[in-house]
């Protein structure tokens, strides 16, 4: 396993962790068009960043798992378009948060699939 990647599969589990320690934050981000609740959905992105950063750990599931990052990353991207939208007319501290979080993710997406790519597959 790289540095790289058990950076990528901490940030992912630091991440999701992060969606059960402070759900409070990642609701009001959920776009109201999202299925089921808010609540919900911070939960299960937080799930699924735990797991995802959990596979890239496992020899046998990295591959499969980066690929599954990258997706991911897409997946949330429309929460951070809403959150920019939303917190358009904030203060300027924190429309700099929410717009800094998109331009964030084309590295992140980038990161994942650059490692997937060089990572061989499972025998």
């Amino acid at each position: 396993m790289t540095r790289s990647e058990k950076l990528l599969a901490a940030v992912l589990v630091v991440a999701g962790v992060s969606h059960f320690l402070n759900p409070e934050f990642f609701d009001p981000i959920v776009p109201p068009w999202a299925p089921g609740s808010a609540r919900f959905a911070t939960y299960a992105s937080g799930v699924a960043e735990i797991l995802v950063g959990l596979g890239i750990v496992v020899a046998r599931t990295r591959r499969l798992a980066l690929w599954s990052a990258a997706a991911l990353f897409l997946a949330v991207y429309p929460a951070n378009l809403y959150m920019a939208w939303d917190w358009r007319d904030r203060e300027l501290s924190e429309r700099l948060v929410a717009y800094g979080r998109l331009p964030l993710q084309i590295p992140l997406i980038w990161w994942a699939v650059a490692l997937a790519k060089r990572t061989a597959r499972p025998a």
